[in-house]
């Protein structure tokens, strides 16, 4: 396995991380910025009123992005062990 093969890997493998995560991420950010400005303009400042809308909004995201993840993740794995014979040459 050389260098570049390790890097090619090493890339795919953050390119499909960031994909994967991000839409999780986008909508607690955005759950959790929507949450802060309603606490700022009614001045409830209680830290667990975002905690449920955020577990709710993460959990669609994840019942609606799951499959998607699920086939990146598979279709990666599988080009992996594709390529195993090719990385021991």
């Amino acid at each position: 396995m050389t260098v570049a093969d390790v890097i090619n890997v090493m890339e795919s493998a953050m390119k499909i991380t960031i994909m994967i995560s991000a839409p999780v991420l986008v909508v607690s950010l955005l759950v959790g910025i929507l949450i802060g400005i309603l606490q700022a303009a009614t001045q409830i400042q209680e830290m667990t009123i975002t905690f449920v809308p955020k577990l709710i909004a993460v959990g669609l995201v994840l019942l609606f992005f799951g499959p998607w993840m699920l086939r990146m993740l598979l279709s990666f794995t599988v080009q992996l062990i594709y390529n195993i014979p090719n990385f021991v040459r």
